[in-house]
């Protein structure tokens, strides 16, 4: 197993660990301070992106808030110091963007924003000016950019139909009128981030920021240029793509390719067989960095290969930490990447001997980190329970951190955030489980209050030390919150995460269960009398599971969620390449386990008085799963009541309208409100 060497912890850290870890000791300001209220939703600031100059003297961020209409968000670009000396400036005046990014020599800025009818890249001088358009896109979107060492040109990436030579010429209109249909000839058709999909494919095409030329490097109507990315020296171009044909019929192979800018020639690097994707280049350009899985459901591991040709070599095998977010911004570093580690998501790096050591994100979550030119300076998102995410920077050996902005401070200093307690138990096959209580607000000694057991998604996910303003605010309603990151769940091994596969509502209902029974023995203000159940997505199917296997729950939201595997195969954005995978076979081929883990075999055993919450544009988990759970429960004399967002994805509970995201949240306050006696 890998040793993992952590940093000192501050003593400021210390102190508020310490503080976590008394939940009685409550002072006369904390009592007269309110808990969170779903309308607090629209006072936070929400920070993203966090962009390192070359120089390390500066960082560009997005800063966005909700809308004064409250039915969308509203982002501009700020710049901030990292020497911590004066507040944070915005930069930019319109309240569409986003994605800043440093041209090489630190004197430009480029963006994008929807200041037009279409989204195009903008770049702005850093000392002053206004904001110049550079694209002018008529067809297609910007997915992604990256500056071309010359600080003239960018690379493109357009999602864009192939066929198109000139995407700032408009698209020429059908004459006559058009039925209203789409025609559907792949198995992967629809994703939850796009809707049905079209012919558009991802293609590479070079900017010349100057004059706003564009000259297509790559666009084929059979496959996608993945994760594109320019050599150090300016001249290749490596990504990954498969060219077999079955991208899109489900299948799971990609392999690396390196373009040659001058002549536009691509010529594949030999990997290993199976995915090999997220190219990185090597600080000299002589090696690529790339993430590889042999199939799925087996560890993804971090790999390198020369790009002259040579052989392949792993630098970690991907069993104790799965690797992503690969940087490797200067030389005579290892590369930095993230990685999920038992309720916290570090930035590590790897070092060529002694294994990945952590260099931020203890009891905390770390996003979006970027590196100064020379690779000692970083700047990255930290968010925990308690904290919205700020930017902070530090040395890139993790030394001297630093946080930059405090958008969100003031406001949560006003109410009352409570920290989570860890606590570890035992399942049914000796194996440790990590569960995390947040107490409710008002907590004192001798009181008994009702617990929420709130499941999460994926299952291949982890939660732990992040920002969810549903569980402070279901503290703050007097209720307890309880989870755990069930066998299934990333951040403990691959082990551990393989071990719910084939075996839905089996090894993850058990540790959930074990997860109440461990709580009620360690808190002795649980009134056991009022259990509550909620989760979203996987977690929604284990609500709907959990309630037709016990009578515990006094009531139940279950979000997003499956309740037949049978029809949820054959409608969710999944390929039957994918679900035989994940399932073991076909519904023809292995039918007892898709409908004897299916909910809806069992809703006839259902008590618990249910809220069913579903979005009608969800393509994971689509609108007929909580369609068919709302008749099945109905059906069989359960109270129960189903509220259907329309226009909102699988993304509601995160992303979705903010007056639609806060409406969710006051129907599960309402609805565990209902059944909740006096206490």
């Amino acid at each position: 197993m890998l040793q993992i060497a952590m940093p000192r912890v501050p003593a400021a850290f210390g102190l508020v660990l310490l503080a976590a870890m008394l939940p009685f000791a409550v002072s006369a300001d904390d009592a007269q301070r309110p808990g969170l209220v779903p309308d607090d939703y629209y006072q936070f600031q929400f920070i993203s992106d966090p962009q390192i100059s070359p120089d390390g003297g500066r960082v560009a961020f997005v800063r966005a808030t909700v809308s004064e209409d409250r039915r969308s968000r509203e982002s501009a670009i700020w710049l901030v110091s990292t020497d911590g000396e004066g507040a944070s400036r915005r930069f930019t005046g319109e309240t569409s963007d986003r994605n800043p990014r440093w041209s090489p020599d630190g004197r430009t800025i480029a963006f994008l924003s929807g200041r037009g009818e279409r989204t195009q890249l903008y770049t702005i001088a850093v000392d002053g000016g206004e904001a110049e358009t550079v694209t002018a896109l008529e067809q297609g979107s910007i997915r992604a950019f990256e500056w071309l060492p010359d600080n003239r040109r960018v690379l493109l990436t357009l999602s864009l139909d192939p066929s198109v030579e000139d995407p700032t010429v408009k698209a020429d209109e059908p004459e006559g009128p058009q039925p209203d249909m789409r025609r559907f000839t792949t198995a992967m058709y629809k994703s939850d981030a796009d809707g049905f999909l079209d012919e558009s494919r991802l293609t590479l095409w070079l900017l010349d920021s100057a004059d706003g030329s564009l000259k297509r490097l790559a666009a084929n109507a059979d496959w996608n240029y993945h994760n594109a990315a320019v050599s150090p020296d300016g001249t290749a171009v490596a990504f990954n793509a498969d060219r077999t044909g079955d991208e899109y019929m489900g299948g799971h192979h990609q392999d690396l390719y390196v373009l040659t800018l001058g002549d536009g020639d691509a010529r594949r690097i030999d990997t290993p067989a199976g995915r090999a994707e997220a190219p990185v280049w090597s600080p000299d350009g002589r090696h690529l960095y790339y993430s590889h899985q042999a199939e799925r459901y087996v560890p993804v591991t971090l790999q390198r290969v020369p790009v002259a040709g040579g052989s392949h070599e792993v630098v970690h095998d991907g069993l104790a930490l799965t690797v992503t977010d690969v940087q490797f911004p200067a030389r005579g570093q290892g590369p930095f990447f993230r990685a999920d580690d038992r309720g916290a998501r570090r930035l590590f790096t790897l070092a060529d001997r002694g294994g990945p050591r952590a260099i931020a994100g203890d009891d905390a979550t770390v996003n979006a980190a970027s590196f100064s030119a020379d690779g000692r300076r970083a700047a990255y998102l930290v968010e925990d329970e308690a904290n919205l995410a700020e930017v902070w920077t530090a040395r890139s050996d993790g030394s001297r951190a630093r946080q930059l902005t405090r958008f969100n401070e003031s406001f949560l200093a006003s109410r009352d955030i409570g920290r989570y307690e860890r606590f570890s138990f035992s399942n049914e096959a000796g194996g440790e489980v990590d569960g995390f209580v947040l107490f409710p607000v008002g907590l004192e000694s001798g009181q008994r209050f009702p617990v929420v057991l709130n499941i999460k998604g994926g299952p291949h996910i982890m939660w732990g030390h992040q920002w969810f303003h549903e569980f402070q605010m279901l503290a703050a309603a007097g209720y307890g919150v309880i989870f755990t990151n069930y066998r299934g769940s990333t951040g403990y091994g691959h082990e551990f995460q393989s071990a719910v596969r084939l075996d839905y509502g089996g090894a993850d209902f058990r540790d959930n269960m074990h997860l109440v029974d461990a709580a009620l023995e360690r808190f002795d203000w649980i009134d056991e009398d009022h259990l509550y159940v909620t989760g979203g997505s996987h977690g929604g199917f284990l609500t709907n599971w959990i309630t037709t296997q016990t009578e515990r729950f006094r009531a139940a939201v279950t979000q997003r969620s499956v309740s037949n595997w049978i029809s949820e195969a054959g409608t969710q954005d999944y390929t039957p390449a994918r679900m035989n995978d994940e399932f073991g076979g076909t519904i023809w081929t292995n039918f007892d386990y898709y409908w004897g883990r299916s909910p809806l075999k069992y809703a006839d055993r259902v008590t618990s008085p249910t809220l069913v919450i579903h979005s009608d544009r969800d393509m994971i988990t689509p609108i007929g799963q909580g369609q068919e759970w709302y008749f099945a429960l109905i059906a069989n004399g359960v109270e129960t009541e189903m509220a259907m967002f329309e226009g909102e994805t699988h993304d509601l509970s995160r992303g979705g309208t903010p007056v639609n995201l806060v409406k969710r949240l006051e129907l599960i306050l309402e609805w565990f409100g209902r059944y909740r006696e006096e206490q």
